[in-house]
């Protein structure tokens, strides 16, 4: 019988999301690992942006939320 493999995580989400710079706004630039956690905590208020964007928003609230940052400072391409 053959292994399956686990695809609900796919670590190149979390090295995208380390990479990914923020395409509007105050932050326009920005790495969105580097956005302040108030941002992200005001966005969770008000509702993240629909899409890519919004899922990428909300799991960095998670991370950030619980202390997790440091997981993504590795995969930031320099």
């Amino acid at each position: 019988m053959e292994k399956q493999e686990n695809n609900l995580f796919n670590p190149n989400i979390l090295i995208e999301l380390a990479n990914t710079k923020m395409p509007y706004g105050k932050y326009k630039g920005i790495l969105l690992c580097h956005l302040p956690e108030p941002y992200l905590v005001w966005y969770h208020t008000k509702g993240f942006p629909t899409g890519k964007l919004g899922i990428q928003l909300a799991t960095l609230y998670e991370i950030k939320l619980n202390g997790l940052e440091y997981l993504l400072r590795p995969l930031i391409k320099k």
